[in-house]
């Protein structure tokens, strides 16, 4: 199915842009009409106000370590999700690891290189931070029912990551990826979408995709102490997670948006190839009892439309909703390596706004 545009966002990034507008991964609106963009090689959120119609500057750089602690000071979390849910930023690091790269300077060390595979503790964090009178707190009062305390939290850390990885290492499906920690780009382990319903939370892998089949984790949370978040056990199961397998056809999942109680499912290449971006909606998505296979087989999944192809750029990778002129169901993409076309400035870049039907 054809898009349709309805207009475009100018993000102004100042001083900071250089890395920032070629390596946007998540996008998110909090109700004082800011936008907070994540980056895959910060530690830090990336605030932008609205200064113009349809224009966002004034760029600040908040540092997640001012409220969370992190494993340590100097990896990237690489940070794959944002969503707010109020009274909360929540966001999530990608929980993979990546292959070395080459550098094209020496033969045998470059052979080498692609032997070395790396793990960086600060992905493997999930976490949220109060938001409240138009600023992030580290705790506050809840801006609507003053008598609780909003903290910030992450899933509770453990020596090789959270306790979702190590209850995920004896996962029939996806234990044996975690385990043998086999690369993001090589259908490996790889967390690229977040939503938040509540204290329900929906992690989209881009891998491993099973054979056509994508995956969807729900887990809930709740703060047992200050600062910590755990895992709740779920359905009469007692689960601390479900997987929902979900049939793309063969794309992963690289970004989850709530519409109403729908999710939007941002689908994609799961390896480094050039491939179609599309758009699903998986209906009723808060009504899973447990484990799930959904398809448009079972009428639970529907195209939404196709993302325009552009060789070698414009990989889709934030949703956000989006108001737009007298349409309330906008849909706001942003893009990892943008086209050229896109930069209004060496500080500026032009984002799109779909329609939602």
């Amino acid at each position: 199915m054809e898009p349709f545009l309805l207009s475009r966002l100018l993000l102004q990034f100042g001083d900071a842009s250089r890395n920032l507008l070629e390596e946007m991964s998540a996008i998110t609106l909090t109700p004082d009409g800011s936008l907070w963009v994540g980056s895959d090689e910060l530690t830090t959120v990336e605030r932008l106000f609205p200064i113009d119609h349809h224009v966002f500057g004034e760029h600040e750089s908040v540092a997640i370590a001012n409220f969370i602690e992190l494993f340590d000071q100097d990896s990237e979390i690489d940070i794959e999700g944002l969503d707010y849910n109020e009274p909360y930023l929540w966001f999530t690091g990608s929980h993979s690891t990546k292959r070395k790269k080459t550098k094209g300077k020496n033969l045998e060390k470059d052979i080498r290189k692609l032997s070395e595979i790396k793990t960086e503790l600060n992905r493997y964090i999930i976490g949220r931070i109060p938001f409240s009178e138009k600023k992030l707190h580290k705790s506050c009062p809840h801006p609507t029912h003053p008598q609780k305390t909003c903290t910030a939290a992450c899933l509770k850390k453990t020596d090789e990551g959270n306790i979702l990885t190590e209850a995920l290492k004896a996962d029939s499906h996806l234990g044996p990826f975690l385990s043998n920690c086999i690369p993001s780009k090589e259908n490996g382990f790889d967390i690229e979408g977040l939503a938040v319903y509540n204290n329900t939370i929906f992690l989209g892998l881009r891998g491993p995709v099973l054979r056509e089949w994508a995956i969807i984790l729900e887990i809930e949370v709740e703060e047992t102490e200050p600062g910590i978040l755990t895992l709740k056990e779920m359905g009469e199961d007692e689960q601390l997670y479900k997987k929902h397998f979900v049939d793309l056809k063969g794309l992963g999942i690289r970004e989850l948006c709530f519409h109403g109680k729908d999710l939007l499912i941002l689908a994609g290449p799961t390896m480094s190839i050039e491939g179609a971006m599309r758009v699903y909606r998986l209906k009723h998505a808060l009504e899973h009892p447990s484990d799930s296979l959904l398809s448009q087989d079972t009428g639970d999944l529907e195209v939404v439309f196709d993302l325009p192809f552009t060789l070698e750029t414009d990989h889709a990778e934030g949703l956000a909703l989006f108001p737009c002129f007298d349409q309330t169901n906008g849909l706001l993409v942003v893009y990892d390596s943008p086209d050229p076309v896109r930069k209004a400035a060496s500080d500026a870049i032009f984002v799109d706004i779909f329609r939602l039907k």
